[in-house]
């Protein structure tokens, strides 16, 4: 039989009987519609975590150390880190924390974090000015008078989240500061006000010239650098530098020992993969229930129409067509089934994806949560499709092609 006429006889059977197939694609489409909106939710949630993380996240190593009887890092030791360990790193920067009250000429006193740090701790953390600029290393060395505000902190002292404050002067403690930039993201602090000014400044004018300020210390390894590496080097040279003894088991140390740990966005990131693997598992497993019962539905159907179409059968097969045409017709009738179900059930999970994500955005924090739906994703669902086709249409067509013709013709 010629691909066009069985294509003809194909579309012809189904339409036969309108009702009866539309509700047996239902089952396809539950199943499919499941699977795209499940993984689409996922694959977007883990998207937007990456993107708060950073765009730099897994080139970005966090060191904490306290070297024995409590004594903190200084600016001088993060410096002298930076050149020993320059072949894995492009750069090793730091920051300190402060809190201070923060106003502007529109707005109350707001008591807000202010993170001091030089320019190269933006790349760093993988955050960009989405107005304005970042404060250059001229404006850390001259100890500027210079400010970036994250979005919390626009909206607290000028009134909207997008409003423009570059340019405009805002009060941190009893200093006036010029607005340079606002972030484009400020998921470290979530709605927390946090204000960005240059170290040196900060150690001017707020911190003080004291050298035991506790710093956080970040390193941006090389580019393709193999992070767990660069993390097991510095880890050894801080303890072999600081004498720091090896950490127990359970990641503990006194602060008379000492105390060092390395951690890196890297690891973060697998974990999260990991957790996200394990949440689309359990999507498949749901909507693989839903699949079945559409495969049953569709064996059943197949049968049935095997049972009603019995003489016709046994005409083909009396007028020359093989088994392999019986066979194949039957079985293009379950994969046509399935695939239109797939096409409607993606359609269906991509709409579904999108409404969970307006529900899920606004429980956990995100405002923009957009759904995605990936190329293996799609070819993952045209191929469950066409197996559900095959694996459930197989037996119907098998045991139309084994009727007997004479038996057939003579069918009631």
């Amino acid at each position: 039989m010629k691909a066009r006429d069985l294509a003809y006889e194909t579309g012809s059977a189904l339409l036969a009987n309108r009702m009866r197939t539309l509700l047996t694609i239902l089952g396809i489409v539950i199943g499919i519609a499941a699977v795209i909106a499940l993984t689409s939710l996922i694959d977007g949630m883990r998207a937007a975590i990456v993107g708060q993380l950073g765009l730099n996240a897994a080139r970005t190593v966090e060191i904490t150390c306290w070297p024995p009887n409590n004594r903190q890092l200084t600016e001088a030791d993060v410096e002298t880190m930076g050149r020993d360990l320059a072949g894995d790193y492009d750069f090793i920067t730091c920051c300190a924390n402060a809190w201070s009250s923060v106003s502007s000429p529109t707005s109350s006193s707001e008591e807000m974090t202010i993170i001091a740090c030089d320019e190269k701790f933006f790349e760093a953390r993988g955050l960009k000015a989405q107005k304005g600029r970042v404060f250059t290393a001229e404006e850390n060395e001259e100890s500027s008078m210079v400010v970036l505000l994250g979005g919390a902190s626009v909206k607290k002292l000028f009134g909207q989240a997008d409003a423009d404050a570059v340019g405009k002067t805002v009060r941190i403690g009893n200093d006036t500061y010029t607005v340079v930039g606002t972030l484009e993201s400020d998921s470290m602090q979530g709605d927390w006000g946090v204000a960005y000014i240059p170290y040196r400044t900060a150690k001017v004018r707020l911190i003080g010239q004291q050298d035991d300020a506790a710093l956080s210390i970040f390193g941006f390894a090389r580019e393709n650098a193999d992070i767990y590496r660069v993390a097991e080097r510095t880890d050894s040279y801080l303890r072999t530098k600081y004498n720091i003894p090896e950490a127990d088991p359970d990641g503990g140390g006194s602060s008379e020992e000492g105390y060092c740990h390395v951690s890196t966005a890297q690891s973060m990131l697998d974990q999260l993969e990991s957790t996200m693997s394990s949440f689309r598992l359990m999507a498949f497993a749901v909507a693989g229930i839903s699949l079945l019962v559409g495969g049953i539905g569709i064996m059943n159907m197949m049968l049935t129409n095997v049972t009603e179409r019995i003489r016709e059968i046994g005409l083909r097969k009396a007028l020359g067509a093989k088994r392999a045409d019986i066979t194949a017709q039957f079985l293009l009738e379950s994969i046509a089934i399935c695939i239109a179900g797939g096409v409607i059930g993606v359609a269906v999970g991509y709409g579904a994806a999108w409404l969970l994500a307006g529900f899920a955005g606004s429980s956990l924090g995100y405002e923009s949560l957009v759904p995605v739906i990936t190329p293996q994703t799609a070819l993952l669902a045209a191929g469950i499709c066409c197996g559900i086709g095959v694996l459930f249409g197989f037996y119907p067509a098998r045991r139309a092609a084994r009727l007997d013709p004479v038996e057939a013709l003579r069918y009631q």
